[in-house]
């Protein structure tokens, strides 16, 4: 292993701060959609956009970044960091410039996959520079410092696109990404040198594809059932069929790689394989119910974009105390005695949904928020990085490409899942409320709960818009059932699965020393 060359501790902080300021990027990306979504949705301010469309418009980035990530670790080794992270965030800024400017939903979708690309170039290159900058004590309180930057995008991401939304259109929550990464890329070129891997891993092209392809026919055949309402077409249950086949084809090439990029050995050790699928499950559940977030608050309750964003702060902040506060209870208690009451809590208030209505106090519904985030904070970090902590040392690079894919793969899923029980739940309940409407009126308000309240103030039917509300109102219900359901399945996995044990239960050998021998499918693919 070559060591990496030495640099000024002035230096080295500055180097952080770029990392972090790229992290942020990405956060605030993944937490601005979310709250674009009902403007998106509105035929004079946004795009018209339907709910497949929606779906695909957020599905398509995490499709992107969570089959190419692992790829992107190689590259990296290969090509050098520097050049991928750079590489990755002029993608990321061209295809968010794209994005701003997309005249239709389909040029949306296409741009978000093309931000979603550029993240997956970023992310393991970004912890490839920061576990080669630092070394020893210095590399924990820079890990530390670093994973402070999700919690402040989780939190400011959601305001950022309320006040945007409020003084411009809706393009300027993607415009805003271009001056940024241009710092980013000035902070790259001029601070980081371009460390690249001795041993290169083999790139995985068969893979990649047959990864990407499987997702994307998956979930076009899920989307689809929703907007057809029906699952007994063949352009729906045959797509699903091919990607799920296509999913085995490439487990089982991965099985034959001697070096692969995605290892599905590692998915039948009871311990790292029930651990992933419970936080894949949870992952699934939390892409849904926020899914249903952004339109019940925005749409049904008629929030403005601003309001909608300082509503959803308590998520945030209960997820920043939660991760720190089950570190702390775990070295009491264990692990499992923690996490597995948390992802309970985490599914009873998603279940809580199912109880929130059109005239539901908002600070109730911020008091469930403020739990939710609290448990899901307390499920995901300690878990995952108790999953990963007991494998071998070299085998930790290969832990964390599987964790991630599996966790941006559950919400991947649960994005197509949750929208389609929502839209064929919808266009039932809408339904009776049709029968004395005009053709062109009846077919916009069986889109979705947004087109009927545009297409009632066109026609001045407030009853249609009132009973567009409450049909949302009751899909969200159904479907918040459902997604309890699959994280309480999550909780029950936890259960059964011997959790590592962690904290002053647990001696591990660590230092300055042992890090140093951690290879390099470590480094670039944590």
């Amino acid at each position: 292993m070559t060591p990496p060359p030495v640099q000024s501790n002035s230096r080295r902080q500055l180097v952080l701060v770029v990392l972090m300021l790229c992290s942020l990027l990405i956060w605030l990306d993944n937490t601005v959609l979310s709250a674009t979504l009902e403007t998106l949705a509105d035929p004079v301010r946004g795009l018209g956009a339907d709910p497949g469309q929606l779906q695909w418009a957020t599905g398509s980035y995490t499709l992107a970044f969570a089959t190419l990530m692992f790829t992107a670790g190689a590259l990296g080794d290969r090509f050098g960091h520097r050049t991928v992270f750079c590489g990755g965030l002029a993608i990321f800024a061209g295809s968010s410039l794209w994005a701003a400017y997309a005249g239709d939903a389909g040029t949306l979708i296409a741009a978000r996959a093309a931000m979603g690309v550029g993240s997956a170039l970023i992310t393991p290159a970004m912890m490839a520079i920061l576990m080669w900058t630092f070394t020893g004590p210095a590399r924990a309180a820079a890990i530390g410092i670093f994973s402070t930057s999700a919690g402040v995008g989780m939190a400011a991401g959601p305001v950022l696109a309320g006040f945007l939304l409020g003084h411009f259109w809706w393009g300027s929550v993607f415009l805003i990404n271009v001056p940024v990464a241009a710092l980013a890329l000035a902070g790259l070129a001029v601070l980081v040198p371009n460390f690249r891997s001795p041993a290169p891993r083999p790139l995985d092209p068969a893979g990649m594809l047959l990864s990407v392809s499987g997702l994307v026919a998956l979930a076009y055949g899920l989307i689809r059932a929703g907007q057809v309402t029906v699952w007994s077409r063949t352009d729906v249950w045959a797509p699903i069929a091919v990607g799920l086949a296509l999913l085995a084809v490439f487990v089982l090439v991965e099985l034959r790689v001697r070096v692969p990029s995605f290892d599905p050995r590692l998915l039948a050790q009871r311990t790292f394989g029930g651990g992933n699928a419970a936080l894949g499950l949870l992952l699934f559940a939390v892409a849904a119910i926020t899914f249903y977030n952004a339109f019940y608050l925005q749409g049904a309750l008629g929030l403005s974009p601003m309001e909608a964003g300082l509503a959803n702060v308590p998520t945030a902040f209960g997820a920043l105390v939660g991760a720190p506060l089950a570190t702390r209870l775990a070295r009491r208690l264990p692990l499992r005695h923690v996490t597995v009451p948390a992802l309970t809590i985490a599914a009873l208030t998603m279940g809580g949904y199912g109880f929130l209505g059109l005239r539901t106090p908002l600070a109730g519904i911020e008091a469930l928020l403020l739990v939710q985030g609290l448990a899901i904070g307390m499920v995901i970090g300690p878990v995952t990085a108790a999953l990963i902590s007991d494998l071998p040392l070299d085998r930790a690079g290969a832990g964390s490409a599987v964790t991630n894919t599996v966790r941006q793969t559950g919400s991947v899923i649960g994005i197509a899942v949750g929208g389609t029980v929502m839209s064929m739940v919808y266009r039932r309940e809408i339904e009776p409320s049709l029968g004395n409407t005009s053709g062109p009126v009846r077919d916009q308000a069986r889109v979705s709960a947004e087109q009927a309240r545009h297409v009632a103030t066109a026609v001045h039917r407030p009853a249609l818009a009132r009973a567009a509300d409450d049909a949302f109102v009751h899909a969200m219900h159904v479907g918040a059932g459902w997604i309890a359901a699959i994280a309480l399945l999550g909780a029950v996995v936890l259960l059964i699965v011997a959790l590592p044990v962690t904290g002053p239960q647990k001696v591990r050998t660590s230092g300055p020393d042992h890090e140093e021998t951690r290879g390099p499918v470590d480094r670039s693919a944590a």
